[in-house]
């Protein structure tokens, strides 16, 4: 019988929480939460972990990118659907997910498998890149937002959860350990009990701000968890004051208007886009890397609405738009205050985005993974984001269980309005590669 694959994707995004609140623990040492009791570690102990070198890479970033947009407009099309199905008139289909966190399970999944499987990961993770490029540019990347300064509190951790009788093979699991970083545990995945362990490590690693990811105990067929938390926290370079924070009205899409708190700033110094029909704001964080971005469709009699226009942005148009910024005096920015979160399952978003065999059991090849006679397949996706925006800066966390022409943009006017009251698109994004950590769609 063929063996499954469950990956979990945890992301929670905080920004500007007041002082006092807990700190994220080493992610070199275990779980410390006195709630969460790990299952041993000792079937592990002698695994010898097989390192990557870090060595960035221009084709996988670029790969990064196109896949978190693509991720993003399939996962929005998704819940679109399911609101048709429920017949749900006038909600805001508001999406959130984390590239960074569904992209790098599934890079530590790609090095179990071969064939088709693995071509596919390369081209989807890679732009083409091998896996060994795919993995030192992850070792990259990770060592970078580690290292980040300021006040960002970045926190990545990886586990792999193996059943007792899953077949798992030690080379696998300790790259996964070596490159990854992974914690690893044995258990009994079909036991109610790692349902409360799982959660558990999921909590403390996303800084209790997505407390639970699975409710049910897997299947017995079930041979491994691929677990990912991200949790990040920034302060804006320039904070907002919380006296200029008051309440207008956000015209959603196909709905009444609603009253929403808005954070706001006076005749300020900030980055502007404009180009593709759009314009927006880049608001850098203070480790001088990564910042939030925020950009609005234009509003023209013709113009197409957030999903139109999101649909026919690609990525290396989202990254020329991101390099055009310059400098702009604002006489009045003002964006919504708020919080947002998602959670729903990958699985069947996936393989749109060309991981297709992975999914399929009779095409699955993770050969390299394991010993079971019918080999594995990856049976679903769980990924869980959220997000808080305020005055201080923003704190998120995410959770994975397993075309335009470009233009030159137009000389920033002496002085620029621009009020974020319609859908828009954000995210968080690294400036210097154009990796996005997160994206999402306020609507």
């Amino acid at each position: 019988m063929k063996r499954t694959m469950s990956l979990l994707l945890v992301c929670a995004l905080g920004f500007g929480l007041l002082s006092g609140c807990s700190e994220m623990p080493d992610p070199a040492h275990g779980p410390g939460d006195s709630s969460f009791t790990p299952p041993p570690l000792e079937p592990f102990a002698d695994l010898v972990s097989q390192a990557f070198l870090p060595a960035s890479s221009p084709q996988v970033e670029e790969a990064l990118t196109d896949f978190g947009l693509e991720l993003l407009k399939q996962t929005r099309a998704a819940n679109g659907v399911k609101a048709m199905e429920s017949e749900m008139d006038h909600v805001p289909l508001s999406t959130l997910v984390s590239p960074l966190s569904v992209a790098l399970t599934l890079s530590m999944a790609a090095n179990g498998a071969e064939g088709d499987t693995l071509s596919q990961f390369q081209e989807v993770l890679g732009g083409g890149a091998d896996i060994d490029e795919i993995n030192a540019a992850w070792a990259q990347l990770v060592g970078d937002y580690h290292a980040l300064g300021g006040s960002t509190q970045f926190n990545i951790a990886n586990s792999l959860w193996k059943d007792h009788n899953g077949g798992i093979y030690e080379e696998f699991l300790s790259k996964c350990r070596g490159g990854y970083g992974a914690q690893l545990y044995e258990a009994d995945l079909s036991d109610s009990r790692t349902v409360d362990d799982v959660n558990g490590w999921v909590s403390e690693h996303t800084n209790k701000m997505i407390p639970q990811i699975i409710t049910e105990p897997f299947d017995q067929d079930t041979a491994l968890l691929l677990v990912n938390a991200l949790y990040l926290k920034n302060k804006w370079l320039s904070e907002f004051g919380p006296l200029s924070t008051r309440e207008m009205d956000f015209h959603h899409a196909g709905g009444p208007d609603s009253r929403v708190e808005y954070l706001q700033k006076f005749d300020a110094e900030l980055s502007w886009l404009s180009g593709e029909g759009a314009q927006g704001v880049v608001l850098p964080y203070d480790d001088g890397r990564l910042a939030f971005v925020a950009i609005m469709p234009d509003l023209y009699p013709d113009s197409p609405d957030l999903g139109e226009w999101l649909n026919n942005l690609e990525g290396n148009t989202l990254t020329q738009l991101l390099n055009s910024r310059e400098d702009a005096l604002f006489l009045h920015f003002a964006m919504p205050k708020f919080t947002a979160e998602w959670k729903g399952n990958l699985e069947e978003i996936l393989p749109a985005l060309g991981l297709e065999d992975a999914f399929v059991p009779e095409a699955a090849n993770f050969a390299k993974m394991g010993d079971n006679p019918d080999g594995y397949y990856i049976s679903q996706v769980i990924h869980a984001a959220k997000i808080e925006v305020n005055e201080k800066g923003t704190e998120a966390a995410a959770a994975t269980v397993a075309p335009m022409t470009p233009s030159a943009a137009p000389p920033p006017p002496e002085g620029v309005t621009l009020i974020l009251d319609r859908p828009f698109l954000y995210g968080i994004v690294d400036l210097d590669t154009g990796v996005p950590l997160f994206l999402g769609t306020y609507e």
